[in-house]
C-alpha cells in the first residue's frame, strides 16, 4: 500500500492527531506520553516530600520504554537507557518515582491486584540499592529476567540487510510525547561505493521540563545537553551521539543500529513485575552509581533505606508518590479519552 504523504504545512496537526491517538490507546501510554503532567506534580511538591540524592544526571524521564537494548560500536549489547531527551543534573529520586509510576500503570493495565504494585515498588527499591554497592557499579551483575534475555538475544541477532543504489532521508514520525519536533531519519552511504550503510536519527532538542538542581553546570545548548547526559548515564549510546545545529535549531544526531530496541509490556504477570521491576531499577541505579564515588553511593544507599514501614519493604515517600501519581494520571487519561471521543464523532 502507498505511503500516504503529508504536506509540511499540514504536518503539525497529523502529529498532533497521532499522539493523542496513541496516548488514548492505554492509561500506560498516557503515562508516557504526558511528561509534563509529571514534571508540573514534581514542580509543586513540598520540600522534603522526597529523599535529597546528589545531584548527578538523570534520565529525567525515566519510563519502562525509554530502557531497552543498545548496542556499543563493537556490536556489544546491554539494557540502558535509551532516551535521554529530558536527560538534567538532578535529584535520582525523580527517575525512581517516574519508573515506579511506568511499571505500577502497566501492571495495572495487566489487570494486576493492587498488592502487586506495593511489591513492584519494593522490588524497585532493592534493585536500585543493589547497583550502590561496590562490586554493582559496573556493567555487570544482577541476573536478567528471562523475558528480558529474549529481547537481548532479538537484538543481538539484529543486522542492517538493506541494499539500495541511492542515499534518502525523510522526515520521521516517531515517539509519543516528542511528537511534533523536528525529526529526521537519515541513509548514509560509507566507503567506495557505498558499500557499507549507516542510519541516522536526527532530532530536535527543546529546553527540558525536568526539575533541575540549583547548582548544576550543564551546558546551555540543548542538544549538548543531551549528548552529555548520554555520555554519563548511557555509554553505548552517547558514544554515537554528536550536538549540531540544523535550520537554526539544536539537533541531536546519533548513529542507530539494528540491537537498538525498546521494551514492550503488553501484559504482565506478577512474577514477571517483580523481576522486571527489580533489573529495570538495578540498570537505572548503575547510571547513576557511576558517577558516584564510594562514600556517595553508601551515604545515598542509607538514605533510600530509610522511611520503610513493616513487611513493605519500600519507603513511605515512593508508594505514596506513586499512588498520588496514579490517581492524577488516571483521572486525566479519561478525560483525554472522552475529548478524544467527542472530537472523533465530529
Amino acid at each position: 500500500m502507498a505511503c500516504q504523504l503529508i504536506d509540511p504545512d499540514a504536518r503539525q496537526d497529523a502529529l498532533t492527531a497521532a499522539q493523542r491517538l496513541k496516548m488514548a490507546r492505554s492509561a500506560h501510554a498516557y503515562v508516557r506520553g504526558n511528561t509534563a503532567q509529571f514534571y508540573d506534580w514534581l514542580h509543586h511538591l513540598k520540600r522534603g516530600h522526597l529523599p535529597e540524592g546528589p545531584p548527578i544526571w538523570i534520565c529525567g524521564d525515566c519510563h519502562v520504554r525509554n530502557l531497552g537494548p543498545l548496542a556499543r560500536s563493537d556490536g556489544r549489547v546491554e539494557i540502558q537507557i535509551r532516551d535521554l531527551d529530558q536527560t538534567v543534573i538532578g535529584n535520582p529520586t525523580h527517575d525512581l518515582v517516574r519508573l515506579g509510576l511506568s511499571l505500577a500503570s502497566a501492571a495495572r493495565g495487566s489487570d494486576l491486584p493492587g498488592v502487586t504494585t506495593a511489591r513492584i515498588l519494593e522490588q524497585i527499591i532493592e534493585g536500585y540499592a543493589g547497583a550502590m554497592e561496590p562490586d554493582q557499579s559496573g556493567e555487570e551483575g544482577n541476573e536478567i529476567p528471562e523475558e528480558m534475555r529474549l529481547v537481548v538475544k532479538t537484538a543481538t541477532r539484529r543486522s542492517w540487510h538493506a541494499p539500495v543504489e541511492m542515499l534518502d532521508a525523510a522526515y520521521w514520525k516517531k515517539g509519543c510525547s516528542s511528537l511534533g519536533k523536528l525529526r529526521y531519519c537519515v541513509l548514509l552511504g560509507v566507503g567506495d561505493k557505498q558499500s557499507e550503510l549507516c542510519l541516522m536519527d536526527l532530532k530536535e532538542a527543546v529546553q527540558a521540563a525536568a526539575p533541575v538542581d540549583d547548582s548544576a553546570d550543564m551546558p546551555e545548548d540543548q542538544a549538548q545537553r543531551v549528548v552529555e547526559g548520554a555520555r554519563y548515564l548511557s555509554p553505548h549510546l552517547g558514544e554515537r551521539m554528536r550536538a549540531i545545529q540544523l535550520f537554526g535549531r539544536s539537533i541531536f544526531i546519533r548513529e542507530l543500529l539494528p540491537q537498538d530496541l525498546k521494551i514492550e509490556l503488553e501484559t504482565l504477570t506478577r512474577k514477571q513485575a517483580m523481576n522486571f521491576a527489580r533489573f529495570l531499577a538495578n540498570v537505572v541505579g548503575k547510571a547513576h552509581a557511576r558517577q558516584m564515588d564510594t562514600d556517595t553511593r553508601s551515604k545515598w544507599s542509607k538514605e533510600l533505606s530509610t522511611a520503610r514501614t513493616g513487611d513493605l519493604n519500600a519507603p513511605s515517600w515512593l508508594w505514596s508518590s506513586v499512588v498520588d501519581l496514579l490517581a492524577i494520571h488516571e483521572k486525566a487519561y479519561l478525560e483525554h479519552c472522552r475529548l478524544y471521543a467527542l472530537n472523533e464523532s465530529d
